[in-house]
């Protein structure tokens, strides 16, 4: 990729992290995971109102929550439309530019939007710690006071 000063940017290597090191608010993680249970989640078909102008109907959207992991913990991934045939039980897959989303503003959630990509890779042998499960981790948003005003 060229800039305005025609010099060409090398792509930067990614940096993996682990599903423990994930915090609420973050993005632009680099993961290895396993699959270690998905479910199809319910989606209601009630029309969306700018949607209901096109001609042609649109499919509802495909939502299954995906329990991933690797060697230091899991964590539930959402995964949309076509992200749904990739995440079978079993698979390693990689993610990129993930971010959390904090569910019900409690409970951190990991999602991959339009500027990441999902990648299923060989398999790993990677030994999933279950025990530790961060979607079973409750946050609270705490506004903290600005310690400049005195």
């Amino acid at each position: 990729m060229a800039t305005a000063t025609g010099q060409v940017n090398a792509k930067r290597k990614p940096v993996f992290v682990k599903v423990e090191d994930l915090k609420p608010g973050t993005s632009g993680h680099t993961l290895i995971v396993k699959v270690v249970e998905m479910t199809p989640v319910k989606t209601s078909a009630r029309p969306n109102r700018s949607r209901a102008l096109l001609s042609r109907p649109v499919p509802p959207a495909r939502i299954a929550e995906c329990v991933v992991g690797d060697e230091t913990g899991t964590i539930i991934f959402t995964a949309r439309n076509e992200q749904v045939d990739l995440m079978t039980k079993g698979a390693t897959v990689i993610l990129r530019n993930a971010k959390i989303v904090m569910f019900k503003r409690t409970t951190m959630r990991l999602a991959v939007d339009k500027w990441g990509r999902i990648e299923v890779t060989e398999p790993a042998k990677i030994a999933v710690k279950e025990d530790n499960n961060l979607s079973l981790v409750e946050y609270e948003l705490v506004t903290v006071p600005d310690q400049g005003m005195n």
